[in-house]
């Protein structure tokens, strides 16, 4: 017998103009809004047990910042602060949430929109839990279909390895990977309310580029879903995207319909997060009337905590990093020499030896995992790489595994051990030692044992 109760509820984020828009180191401030930016969030209920699953169109929220916020939504709503799964779009058009010395901004407007957000999503977990209805749960996988997603990391004809490397560069050899194009559906039927469907695929929200306020594709195929299907909610719960772009670097046919070539190599503009958000809209579409229906006999939220070692600099690499963040944080980004993404590379991993001086010696991450029946959730609280998300996807005993980036936390890269030797821009910048992701899969298949025993 299906005893599931749901409710879905939904508030506007958007930020006053003149904030810093967060996800690149050139400077960015918001000067009008695209479109909206939103949080949503699904209140589940079976029994005792009430959990709320977030998403919020924001580059990431700080692992203290989350605790913050997950801790007031409790407190208005009356649930366990644990049975909150806080995720991120990663949209790198919407707001910062702290000031980073990446370039100059106003504390205040950040300060401000801080509260705000707390504000709203006290709101959202008032509004999601207070009307929870019986419901049911099916399930599905679909295929992403081409021009989507691509590995940005590029093994060069010279032996290097480059992340996003300039469109038709004739030294490009052959991408390291391959993207994993299957899309995790969830789809809720709620009595007496429009059904709620959750998309689960691993892809950067880095399309609109600029410094208008956007939700980037999220925002595209939450619209298109709703138009297609009669208002059909959808949440975005973005999956392992440390690794994947949407830049094809050797574009063919309509690739360079309506986008154009951004400062950093890659494919940006608000029609390409038009194409991917409506492109991926259409995967929801493939299986939507066809989804598997479950009875949800067991929920819970279980928690792991795993220690992992800092990547801190060897000291004789100290004065060039304290020069190119001293260079750039004065605007003078020109007397580095570097250009494009190996100027954003040089710089970030100047950021990370600099931050990294004086210690810690270690980590701590907490991955979370929620159980809904035979489908369980992994939240991992930075950008995993694809691999991560595929090895814990093939994890066996469940029908689905969704894998969630930027889930209680945003603490960074989570690269493979190859990708510490070969470089690029995300090992280079990661804070953690190479072993970071293999741990990560150890924890999160262990973490999904525990919610096979949840009685």
């Amino acid at each position: 017998m299906n005893l599931l109760r749901a409710h879905f509820a939904r508030v506007n984020t958007n930020p006053m103009l003149g904030i810093g828009v967060a996800g690149y180191y050139v400077p960015r401030y918001a000067s009008s809004i695209l479109d909206d930016l939103e949080a949503g969030a699904l209140a589940l209920s079976l029994g005792s047990e009430t959990v709320l699953l977030v998403s919020v169109d924001i580059s990431g929220i700080e692992r203290a910042l989350s605790e913050r916020f997950r801790r007031e939504m409790a407190l208005a709503a009356g649930i366990p602060e644990d049975h909150i799964f806080l995720t991120a779009t990663h949209t790198h058009t919407g707001p910062m949430l702290r000031v980073t010395g990446s370039f100059p901004v106003d504390e205040r407007l950040i300060g401000e929109y801080v509260t705000f957000l707390g504000r709203r999503l006290r709101d959202l977990a008032v509004l999601a839990v207070q009307d929870m209805k019986p419901a049911r749960m099916g399930f599905a996988c679909a295929e992403a279909p081409d021009r989507v997603a691509y590995i940005r990391r590029y093994k060069m004809k010279d032996g290097s390895t480059w992340t996003c490397p300039p469109v038709n560069d004739p030294n490009i050899d052959h991408p390291i990977g391959t993207p994993d194009q299957r899309v995790n559906i969830l789809r809720f039927d709620i009595e007496g309310e429009d059904p709620v469907v959750i998309l689960n695929y691993g892809l950067h929200a880095d399309t609109t580029n600029h410094d208008r306020i956007s939700a980037d594709w999220p925002g595209w195929t939450r619209r298109t879903v709703a138009k297609a299907l009669d208002g059909v909610r959808c949440m975005c719960l973005v999956g392992a995207e440390g690794d994947v772009g949407s830049t094809h670097v050797f574009p063919s046919g309509g690739d360079m319909n309506d986008t154009e070539i951004s400062f950093d190599n890659e494919m940006k503009s608000p029609g390409m997060a038009r194409f991917v958000g409506r492109a991926l809209a259409g995967s929801i579409l493939q299986v939507y009337d066809k989804v598997e229906y479950v009875d949800v006999r067991r929920l819970g939220i279980r928690k792991k905590t795993l220690s992992v070692p800092a990547n801190v600099p060897d000291p004789k690499d100290l004065p060039r990093a304290h020069l190119y963040k001293e260079l750039h944080e004065a605007g003078r980004d020109e007397e580095i020499p570097y250009t494009a993404m190996e100027l954003t590379t040089v710089i970030a991993e100047a950021s990370r030896m600099v931050r990294l001086e004086n210690g810690p010696d270690h980590f701590d991450l907490e991955l979370t995992g929620l159980r809904l029946g035979p489908v369980a959730f992994v939240g991992i609280p930075g950008e995993p790489f694809t691999d991560i998300g595929r090895q814990i996807k093939d994890t066996e005993g469940w029908s689905l595994i969704l894998p969630c980036c930027l889930t209680n936390g945003a603490q960074g890269y989570f690269p493979m051990k190859s990708a510490f030797d070969e470089g690029g821009y995300e090992a280079r910048s990661s804070k953690y030692k190479k072993g970071v992701a293999e741990e990560i899969i150890r924890a999160g298949k262990e973490l999904l044992e525990e919610l096979k025993a949840l009685e």
